[in-house]
């Protein structure tokens, strides 16, 4: 009887100081909405759209593949923010986003993208998306050469409380994800939205 107490008290103490904490589920309906509305008002690809949230701790999914027909995300992963830390001190760079239109900021940029021409890079999979910005806070992203590209050293799964490494601005996810990216962006006859938001 003795072991079967210390025993629940152990389990007791083990779970209440876990170091990890439930991440709240957010609601993306109103977003997904408005995102359907744009790509139909604007020639845009009404299948299927990529949201990124960086408000999301970047050792959780936060990039997410939202299917417009099913009304559902389909896919999700990791993706790194940018580090900003340029012109400014940045402490809090691996754990939150700052954002900045400015070149050589190594800030990430908010708001809607087109996904555009595929092309090579140096970096994962080999393979970029140029992104072109459609708002006041994302207009320099060609400038900047700020592009959907793959890092190896970006995880495939969720690692919180740990994060991901930092990028100078770009959304960069695995090499795995990136695949699958790749692998629907190549087919699509019309442009794919980028959204990102915090």
């Amino acid at each position: 009887m003795k072991n079967i107490i210390l025993l629940f008290f152990l389990s007791f103490i083990c779970c209440n100081n876990a170091s990890t904490e439930p991440i709240p589920f957010k609601d993306y309906t109103s977003t997904n909405a408005e995102a359907l509305q744009y790509c139909k008002e604007n020639g845009f690809n009404e299948d299927y759209y990529f949201l990124v949230d960086l408000s999301v701790h970047p050792g959780k999914n936060r990039f997410f593949v939202y299917d417009f027909k099913q009304s559902k995300i389909i896919d999700k992963n990791l993706v790194t923010h940018g580090s900003c830390d340029q012109f400014e001190e940045n402490p809090d760079k691996w754990e939150k986003a700052k954002f900045s239109n400015k070149t050589n900021s190594h800030c990430s940029m908010k708001g809607k993208f087109k996904i555009g021409k595929r092309d090579y890079s140096s970096w994962g999979i080999k393979v970029k998306y140029w992104l072109h910005g459609l708002e006041k806070s994302n207009a320099n992203a060609v400038n900047r050469v700020v592009v959907l590209h793959s890092w190896s050293a970006v995880s495939d799964e969720e690692i919180y409380p740990q994060v991901s490494p930092l990028s100078w601005g770009c959304p960069a996810v695995s090499d795995d994800f990136m695949r699958k990216l790749d692998a629907k962006l190549k087919t699509t006859s019309k442009p794919v939205l980028l959204w990102i938001v915090d």
